[in-house]
């Protein structure tokens, strides 16, 4: 067939049924928890401002049973090691769901989003690199502008009141599903030293067991909740961080159906879950992790310094044109056709808006400067900075085609008939 005339695949289309009913779904419990994050951030801002003497007592405050596992932890520690854990359990199961029945599922389809959050990733590192090349630099921050926040995004179009089609909702997501795996990959590779060697052995043997009690059919939250802590607590004793446990447990799950089943296992505890993470392990992590003080010289330091002004630019720039170039050639070089429904200027303000890197940059914010708390404030402040910009942009770049947006979302939602199906998946059987 002449490839001129060869159909091009479309991008950004319409979801099927199934997959608009769990996005609807999963990014209403992300708003909430978002909305929950803005305002755990204010309040850390707030406290540590305000009341700096105390809010240093809380952070460094330790608690836990003091064991050959040492989990006698501050709190800040339990807020980045162990509440993290749940943030990166349900990223794991989200990232194993998109390649069994989501977007990552088929190679075509995959290409995308991956290629996007992969340039979204290299771009913010170049950049960083580049700004802290020369004196004063420091390289070890590389990896601080290049996460995606889903939650902190979503929480901002709930506040500003932005209608983002499912297509464009979808794309971040997947886009921000790709992200975290890259990121704990990050942090597995470049930010764990000191392996405990035993400790590890024992870890994975743990979840070898959890995978197996899992497909197995085994049942009971009791069995399945303290096996985790002892992963765990065994990933922590191991020098590797212990959110990579969460990820590993993540993807043990089966998130494909099998006969009649409604949802699949990974799909049933991931809903459980969703909301704990989303609502609470998330902003108490930011309450405990973004209290950096906001002052003349500390704002002024973001710019005139090469390591947070490489972060700003990482985010701001790097993850738009990253996230949107690497989008826009491949889609060019695979001639996959744009929605007729959307433009690439939508493309590339939800680009910006994938900027704002806020609880992984804030964890590698910590993990890049372990000994040295002032470059890790600055970081923070640096990320905080940067992910205002990127969300204040994104804003204002929504707004111009709200209307629009708002139209198709109605479209998406009309259901005439109440029967629990919108209009246009009956009208267009081929999306159901």
């Amino acid at each position: 067939m002449d490839p001129d005339t060869t159909p091009r695949r479309q991008f950004l289309g319409r979801l099927s049924l199934p997959e608009h009913r769990y996005l609807t779904e999963a990014l209403r419990t992300e708003t909430v928890g978002g909305v929950l994050l803005l305002l755990a951030a204010v309040a850390a801002l707030i406290w540590a401002n305000s009341w700096p003497g105390s809010y240093q007592q809380a952070l460094h405050h330790t608690i836990g049973p003091s064991t050959p596992l040492h989990l006698d932890l501050p709190l800040e520690a339990w807020a980045k090691d162990g509440l993290l854990t749940i943030f990166f359990f349900v990223a794991g199961i989200e990232l194993k769901r998109e390649f069994v029945a989501g977007e990552l599922r088929t190679p075509s389809a995959a290409l995308l989003p991956v290629v996007a959050a992969v340039c979204g990733v290299v771009l913010p590192a170049v950049l960083f690199a580049l700004v802290n090349s020369g004196t004063g630099g420091h390289r070890a921050g590389w990896a601080i502008p290049t996460a995606t926040d889903i939650a902190f995004a979503l929480g901002v179009l709930a506040v500003v009141s932005s209608h983002l089609p499912s297509a464009l909702r979808a794309f971040l997501l997947t886009l921000a599903v790709v992200d975290d795996l890259i990121a704990i990959l990050i942090i597995a590779v470049f930010y764990s030293s000191g392996i405990t060697y035993w400790a590890l052995i024992a870890s994975v043997a743990g979840l070898v067991l959890f995978w197996y009690l899992h497909r197995h059919g085994v049942h009971g939250w009791y069995l399945f909740v303290p096996l985790a802590v002892v992963i765990w607590a065994l990933m922590h004793e191991s020098g590797i961080h212990p959110t990579v446990a969460g990820v590993a447990m993540g993807l043990t799950l089966r998130c494909h159906r099998e006969g009649d089943e409604e949802h699949s296992p990974g799909e049933h505890i991931e809903h459980l879950v969703r909301p704990l993470s989303a609502g609470f392990a998330v902003p108490v992590f930011a309450l405990f992790a973004a209290g950096v003080t906001v002052s003349g010289p500390a704002v002024r330091d973001v710019f005139t310094q090469a390591m947070p002004l490489g972060i700003v630019l990482g985010l701001l720039v790097g993850k738009t044109v990253g996230i949107f170039g690497g989008t826009w050639l491949t889609a060019r070089w695979t001639r996959a056709e744009l929605n007729p429904q959307l433009r690439w200027a939508d493309l590339f303000a939800v680009s910006v808006l994938a900027g704002i890197g806020f609880t992984v940059s804030l964890l590698i914010s910590d993990l890049a400067f372990p000994g040295d708390p002032v470059l890790a404030d600055r970081a923070k402040a640096a990320v905080l900075v940067g992910s205002l910009l990127c969300a204040a942009a994104a804003t204002l770049l929504l707004k111009v085609r709200n209307r629009h947006y708002r139209r198709l979302c109605e479209e998406e939602d009309r259901d005439s008939d109440g029967d629990g199906i919108p209009d246009v998946y009956q009208q267009d059987p081929t999306t159901g």
